[in-house]
């Protein structure tokens, strides 16, 4: 797409720019209210075609620098870079032990295609109510770093395909503490991959952590009743009797409110005893 050709679909002209550096994006982003930035497109580009969202601009991320990679602290703590594909990701072997659950996860994304493009910042920043990326940010109490700022999970995601980013915030990269046991289990929409439900869990020191991708009519969430029984005693019995209200779950063609808190419950435990056998 060049600037002004109408984007496909639409019917309605749009900018496009590819900036070669950080503070060039955020300049586009700061004259332009309207502008969106483009990383992988996954989610964005998926959206333009069905009429939603409808950007003045798209401001592609591609060409700058130090936006890809991954460097693994002395204490087994991870930072990826907003710009690492998915693909990237499920090939890293230095993401292992607690945070082989990352690798695993990013394997589990879509397909191929979507792997190969889609990144780990533009995921997040999409705060997509099926991806699996916003799951692993909550369950393991990641931290989002942006040109201004660090963001904790728990205050990142507001709510349905929304965030804490502010229109002149880029996320630059995610820093991923290592817990000590992890897990992510997913019930895929069979076509699209996309998580009609996931359930990630995991456990460092006191700080117990269940959260749930693709059944909350609102996006990502924690559990919390999960999560304090299993600081009782973490282990897959800590759950029964346990589940989820109906009230606040998604519903579709795919599955029922009903169905999806009844798979929360299923996949929390399935995923605590993987956690488990480590």
């Amino acid at each position: 797409m060049t600037a002004g050709e109408p984007a496909a679909g639409t019917g309605l002209r749009m900018l496009y720019s590819r900036p070669a550096s950080l503070d060039a994006a955020l300049a586009v982003l700061g004259a332009d209210a309207g502008a969106r930035c483009l990383a992988g497109g996954a989610t964005l580009v998926a959206g333009m075609n069905a009429g939603l969202p409808k950007p003045s601009q798209v401001v592609s991320l591609q060409d700058i620098p130090g936006l890809r990679g991954m460097i693994v602290e002395a204490d087994g703590a991870v930072r990826i870079a907003a710009m690492t594909v998915h693909a990237a990701v499920a090939a890293e072997s230095r993401l292992a032990g607690g945070l082989a659950v990352v690798r695993e996860a990013a394997l589990q994304i879509a397909h191929p295609a979507i792997r190969n493009m889609g990144t780990l910042g533009g995921s997040l920043a999409d705060a997509d109510p099926n991806a699996d990326y916003p799951a692993g940010c909550l369950g393991l109490g990641a931290t989002i770093v942006t040109n201004k700022r660090r963001i904790k999970a728990d205050d990142f995601f507001k709510g349905l395909f929304e965030t804490a980013l502010e229109s002149d915030e880029i996320i630059t990269k995610v820093m991923f503490p290592t817990p000590k046991k992890s897990a992510y289990v997913k019930f895929p929409n069979p076509a699209s991959r996309y998580a009609l439900v996931g359930v990630f869990v995991s456990k460092r020191g006191a700080d117990i952590r269940v959260a749930v991708t693709g059944a909350g009519a609102n996006g990502v969430f924690r559990v919390t009743a999960f999560e304090e029984a299993l600081k009782k005693r973490f282990g897959a019995k800590s759950l029964d009797g346990l589940s989820v209200p109906a009230e606040g779950m998604g519903s579709d063609i795919h599955g029922s409110a009903e169905y999806r808190a009844h798979l929360v419950g299923v996949l929390a435990r399935r995923a605590v005893a993987a956690a488990v056998a480590g």
